[in-house]
């Protein structure tokens, strides 16, 4: 479910790009959940055109996903297929992020990779010939044969894939999987009933082996780099409407074009691994975060296939000779290495041959979780409620009053004082116990509830980047005749004024950034 500010943030940043029926649409799809067409109309009170427009219009910005599921009628009446709408909040979430994404590209693939990247993270979803049309307007457009390299080497970097399927059918449960026998293993290590929705986006989802597959059909020849006609803005979006049904947004029967999409997926994972690593250089050693690198590096296959927290296990000769190719680990011996592995929380093997480990990048989350919930007390309610915090957090239990009094060296009286203001503000739970003897006792107990906190603090997060995009807005508002001025016309205050505003707008825009990442921390990662 999510959270209060996080419906609204996300429906802010849809209002920004796409309008306030978008924006509406997609805020009563988070808060409600998954709907029909019909219900959606009902509880926007918008007509119905508006409604199917913004549903094409975020289901092409990957904002929205459709699926059809057969309903139950009246005895002796064939059963219905309905069409329902999720909203996706991740890759609505995901639309802040899109500096960082792109910041990725450049630096690995350049700036050919970059223009075709960054027209998918406009317009959504593209099929290869629209990629090669919108390309043959630029000015200094590269031809059909350099955007072909460049697409593919997109591809095999996994930045892009194909898009789900438009409106996949749910078969009923009893039909998916055939029933376990009571008391069997399967049974008994059998998971936990799917969601509806996971269920609709694991059935549209590509197969793994056509993913980032180019079909070789799908291209245009080197024959027409020459010969290709020039499409107008307008008539490229006539070809994107023809992606989507006239009223249901259902299947027309045409055969069309693979269209793709940005694989958030994989810059997620590229974000997770490059956090986890300055952490472990900031908080173990340079030489321990050249050490989870090589790890990372070498997993990263096994990682993206069993999307697991725990890396694969590793020889101690792999993981060094990954180690002396980065930056820095060229002076690193063996045992340095080990050393670095017992850092990272492995073990040492003390019996046989081979000398294998494996790192749970899961552990390493959770204590910069951990430490910034940590930094958040310090900031807000001062040292002594950080001491008392951080001792709750670290020991997992309840504990007494007079025994955090004791342990944190804190007055019995402030500490009471601080445990209830933390309790007060949802940081803390506390549980009463009476004891009965000659008098009866009352001890206050408590304990930090990670799980419930951890949702508290993302909200919270949510909240203030809404804050800081709402700022960065009223910003631009107050100056913008100064930004439609041309900059030979910025002179005496006028100038004064465009740098003030571009000063506030770069320290707004990077503590955006910088809460973001607090964000992924505990919500991507």
């Amino acid at each position: 479910m999510v959270s209060q500010y996080g419906i609204k943030l996300a429906a802010y940043l849809i209002s920004s790009s796409y309008g306030d029926f978008c924006s509406k649409v997609c805020e009563c799809l988070l808060s409600r959940g998954t709907l029909t067409l019909a219900q959606i109309i009902r509880f926007t009170e918008l007509s119905r055109e508006n409604v199917i427009n913004c549903l094409r219009v975020l289901i092409h910005q990957n904002c929205v996903q459709a699926f059809s599921i057969q309903q139950e009628v009246a005895f002796g009446e064939a059963p219905k297929i309905v069409t329902q709408y999720m909203a996706l909040f991740d890759n609505t979430i995901h639309k802040m992020r899109f500096p960082k994404f792109m910041q990725i590209v450049s630096e690995e693939l350049g700036k050919d990779c970059l223009g075709i990247f960054e027209g998918l993270l406009q317009h959504g979803r593209l099929s290869l010939n629209q990629i090669i049309d919108r390309n043959m307007q630029t000015p200094d457009n590269s031809g059909v044969h350099a955007v072909r390299e460049s697409f593919s080497r997109l591809l095999n970097a996994r930045f892009v894939e194909h898009c789900p399927a438009p409106e996949p059918f749910l078969a009923p449960p009893e039909e998916e999987t055939p029933a376990k026998k009571r008391g069997t293993k399967s049974a008994k290590i059998a998971e936990a009933p799917k969601t509806i929705e996971q269920r609709a986006l694991a059935t549209a989802s590509p197969m793994e082996s056509i993913r980032f597959l180019m079909e070789i059909d799908t291209l245009r020849g080197t024959s027409e780099e020459n010969g290709m006609e020039s499409h107008d803005i307008a008539t490229l979006e006539e070809k994107w409407k023809q992606d989507f049904s006239d009223a249901e947004l259902s299947s027309s029967g045409k055969k069309k074009e693979i269209l793709w999409r940005v694989n958030f997926e994989e810059f997620v994972r590229r974000l997770r691994h490059k956090a986890c690593i300055e952490y472990v250089r900031i908080r173990l050693s340079d030489q321990a975060g050249i050490v989870l690198s090589a790890i990372l590096e070498l997993t990263r296959s096994s990682e993206t296939r069993l999307k697991t927290d725990k890396s694969a296990s590793m020889s101690i000769n792999d993981i060094y000779d990954e180690v002396i190719k980065n930056d820095g680990g060229l002076g690193m011996d063996l045992e340095r290495v080990r050393a670095s592995l017992v850092q990272l929380g492995c073990q040492i093997p003390t019996t046989g041959i081979d000398e294998t480990y494996s790192i749970d990048l899961k552990k390493i989350i959770e204590l910069a979780q951990n430490e910034e919930v940590e930094s958040v007390v310090l900031k807000r309610y001062g040292r002594e409620a950080y001491r008392i915090f951080r001792l709750l957090s670290k020991s997992g239990r309840l504990l007494e009053t007079d025994k955090i009094s004791d342990t944190t060296f804190v007055e019995k009286k402030d500490t009471l004082k601080i445990l209830y203001k933390l309790w007060k503000d949802g940081y803390l739970h506390m549980e009463k116990v009476s004891v009965n003897g000659p008098k009866q006792t009352l001890f206050l107990l408590w304990e930090v509830d990670k799980e419930s906190l951890w949702v508290r603090v993302l909200d919270e997060m949510y909240h203030a980047a809404l804050n800081l995009r709402l700022r960065i807005t009223y910003e631009q508002d107050q100056e913008k005749e100064i930004l439609q001025l041309p900059t030979e016309k910025l002179v005496g205050e006028l100038e004064k004024r465009y740098k003030r505003l571009r000063k506030v707008r770069i320290i707004l825009e990077s503590s955006l950034m910088n809460l973001d990442d607090a964000v992924m921390l505990f919500h991507d990662f």
